[in-house]
């Protein structure tokens, strides 16, 4: 584990950019961009277009270190570069900005009322290959919580664990992300329990484990101050979760150091039409905010 990665990542002011549409998600991102499917042709066209966009927000003199502390990466944006290096060397050797990478291969059938994780083949040889060939310092594994079921929301947090633990194993920083979905008719009912599940697998780990994770911003606020508080939690990340960028940051304020792992609301407002001087300063406007809001 990066020491200096480590100590930016459990105490810098900041947030975290989750650039990791992937799959099924990417036609939707290009799309909020403003490039639509008749830009390109086939997947690798669409891959080398959502490459171009990730580029185009790493590279923009509004996206520093002062404010973003890390970034989250599809498993090809890794495998990608950006000018000749590799975009977790780019990310911290030219931005020190700490590199992330999510690993999950999206989710499996909805089985009481959540979505766990579906399998992810190679994984040991993925995590060894994101330690000590891209120099990543971390991973994000994503699940939902559709509505409070006891047996669902265990299942969630049993198989959270169990794949953190593994990545962990590879000597890198998993972030367990058991988004509750904002439309959940039970929300506030299943973050509660899904708090008191996490913290009976915390207290059954070593105290020289660390995790990170990321949760939906909560209905009750500050729910997840006692989480905060465990010595094997290195940070606490809210995701938007659909919010606009705007209600997201209102909500994420109200939450004593929670800070902020956007994705489309970083991005929202961000097009492929804009010329450099438009995109960076939307992109300056969308980055302070967030800041602010992650910081409170």
């Amino acid at each position: 584990m990066n020491t200096k990665q480590f100590e930016i990542m459990n105490k810098k002011p900041g947030f975290i950019a989750a650039l990791d549409q992937s799959g099924g998600s990417t036609p939707k991102a290009l799309l909020a961009y403003g490039v639509d499917e008749s830009a390109y042709k086939n997947e690798e066209e669409m891959f080398d277009m959502v490459h171009a966009m990730r580029t185009r927000i790493i590279k923009s003199p509004s996206f520093t270190s002062e404010k973003v502390i890390g970034a989250i990466l599809f498993e090809q944006t890794m495998d990608r570069k950006i000018d000749d290096k590799y975009t977790a060397d780019y990310l911290w050797e030219e931005k020190g900005i700490v590199p992330f990478l999510k690993i999950d291969k999206g989710l499996a059938e909805e089985e009481n009322h959540v979505k766990l994780m579906k399998p992810i083949p190679g994984l040991d040889e993925l995590l060894e290959k994101a330690a000590k060939v891209r120099h990543i310092f971390g991973t994000k594994e994503r699940s939902v919580i559709y509505d409070y079921d006891e047996e669902g929301i265990k299942a969630v947090i049993d198989q959270q664990f169990e794949i953190g633990l593994k990545v962990a194993s590879h000597g890198l920083v998993p972030i367990i992300e058991p988004e509750v979905d904002i439309n959940n008719p039970h929300k506030a009912e299943s973050e509660a329990f899904m708090l008191k599940e996490i913290q009976k697998h915390l207290a059954e780990l070593p105290e020289d484990t660390k995790l990170m994770f990321k949760v939906t911003i909560p209905t009750e606020a500050n729910l997840y101050a006692p989480l905060m508080e465990d010595p094997r939690c290195v940070r606490v990340v809210a995701l938007s979760g659909g919010y606009s960028v705007e209600h997201a940051n209102e909500l994420l304020a109200q939450n004593h150091g929670l800070i902020a792992s956007f994705s489309r609301a970083l991005a929202e407002h961000l097009r492929y039409q804009q010329t450099e001087e438009e995109f960076n300063s939307v992109l300056a406007e969308a980055v302070d905010s967030i800041y602010e809001a992650s910081v409170k």
